[in-house]
């Protein structure tokens, strides 16, 4: 005996829709799949969604999204989660376009963040890759939010090359709103974490401030055009590694060892950019709030034994910034936390002779300039 199909109940045909949609999205969050993930974990670096995730001001409970590859980020609002849907099945398919945008609270501030995806064709830039970052920058132009690059990717998709670049809403434009939100004084920050190379290497170096860890590269052209060019055979590093261009070229600020650190750096860098007037007016309560000042981490009577103007004598000004700067907690070789300077040094390896970065001072953010 056959058993009787279940009645039918009003509303399950839309929780049937429902579900078939969330799964989707779970889909698309994935990426390039699986797989795709795993490679970038094997290369030492975190995926766009955990980059965002690490990035974002925690929930009030717990570490944040468990897997961002399957849920919703908390304080982060993704824009354009469906862009590309269905397009470039030719080539394996673009979810979500290839990159991540959103609005993301970063210590109680809104940001517009943009971020590559490497899991998808390596971040490459397809067409409406490029539509989808120009449509986050008028966002963030209009509500005036700082913007947040978080750069892996290689560049533009060459088997399309003629789609990305001729248009005034494509590849070229990126690069207009950059110097466009520069000249209207809307912060504009940048992290390389991964390749930034060919016609990508012009956003980030566009930015305010600028950050890249060890094992990226920025460049135009990698070893092998260089090679089959010039003739002359040089390294990823020596072309465009993290330590050449915060040595030599000077065209990063910040240096850091991995995603990790990165992504702790950035988030002490915009802590201290601090929210504007007008800023504030467009956010209303989550412009950045006010934090008691914790003190320096050393006695400001300290600077009077420091210094010294003795002929053939010297002092360590970072000493001197310790005595004045507000301290921070920081964790330890032994897993426990100490304090040090809230104090992030700009350019440290690159014209050593002065020392300059961001700080709190009494609480408040400021640029300290020393000799």
């Amino acid at each position: 005996m056959s058993t009787p199909p279940a009645p039918h109940r009003p509303g399950d045909a839309l929780r049937a829709i429902c579900d078939e949609v969330l799964g989707q999205e779970a889909r698309v969050r994935q990426g390039g799949g699986p797989k795709a993930i795993e490679r970038q974990h094997e290369k030492g670096r975190l995926t766009a969604r955990e980059r965002v995730a690490r990035l974002v001001d925690p929930p009030a409970k717990g570490p944040g999204a468990a897997n961002p590859h399957a849920q919703e980020i908390p304080h982060f609002q993704e824009l354009g989660l469906w862009a590309a849907h269905g397009m470039y099945a030719e080539h394996g398919g673009a979810p979500a376009a290839g990159v991540v945008t959103g609005i993301g609270v970063i210590h109680g501030r809104r940001h517009m963040i943009i971020a590559n995806d490497a899991t998808v064709k390596a971040g490459a830039f397809f067409p409406m890759t490029c539509k989808k970052i120009i449509r986050a920058q008028h966002v963030a132009r209009m509500a005036r939010m700082p913007l947040v690059y978080l750069v892996d990717s290689a560049g533009v998709f060459l088997p399309m090359q003629e789609d990305v670049f001729p248009d005034t809403d494509d590849f070229g434009r990126i690069f207009y709103l950059n110097s466009v939100l520069s000249a209207e004084g809307v912060p504009q920050v940048a992290a390389i974490m991964g390749y930034c190379v060919a016609g990508g290497g012009y956003l980030p170096v566009l930015c305010d401030t600028l950050l890249m860890t060890e094992g990226s590269g920025l460049y135009l052209a990698g070893p092998a055009l260089v090679k089959a060019a010039i003739g002359q055979e040089v390294s990823d590093e020596e072309l465009g590694g993290a330590s050449m261009h915060a040595s030599i070229s000077g065209t990063i600020d910040f240096k850091e060892k991995d995603d990790e650190a990165c992504l702790t750096r950035l988030r002490d860098v915009l802590g201290k950019y601090g929210a504007s007037a007008e800023a504030s007016a467009h956010q209303g309560t989550h412009a950045a709030p006010h934090r008691p000042a914790p003190g320096p981490q050393r006695d400001a009577e300290d600077v009077f034994s420091i210094f010294t103007d003795a002929p053939g004598q010297q002092h360590d000004v970072k000493d001197i910034i310790a005595c004045l700067v507000d301290s921070r907690a920081v964790p330890n070789a032994e897993g426990h936390e100490s304090l040090a300077p809230d104090f992030d040094e700009y350019k440290s390896d690159y014209g050593q002779s002065i020392v300059c970065g961001y700080a709190r001072l009494g609480g408040h953010a400021c640029g300290i300039v020393a000799n």
